[in-house]
């Protein structure tokens, strides 16, 4: 293994990580700044509150494409221990 594709497969590694987070990140970054203006709106200052929703939202994504994000991990540790073997 040389270092180029030692460098390929960390960069595969890094765009695995941005793909599996970034529906939970985003969903909960846009619900956070809703409530965010809701609460500047009706001045009512509740930490829980935006607490959760974020929760909510994260369980509803975990629940919704979790089995997408397990099949894309397995996919790059299958890659990974193919890699290994050759």
């Amino acid at each position: 293994m040389d270092t180029a594709m030692v460098a390929e497969v960390l960069r595969e590694g890094v765009w695995v990580v941005i793909k599996l987070c970034a529906p939970m990140l985003l969903l909960s970054m846009a619900v956070g700044v809703l409530l965010a203006i809701f609460q500047a709106v009706t001045q009512i200052h509740e930490q829980t509150l935006s607490f959760i929703f974020k929760l909510t939202v994260v369980i509803t994504v975990l629940l919704v494409g979790g089995g997408w994000m397990m099949e894309t991990l397995l996919d790059y540790a299958r890659s990974l221990f193919e890699l290994m073997l050759s």
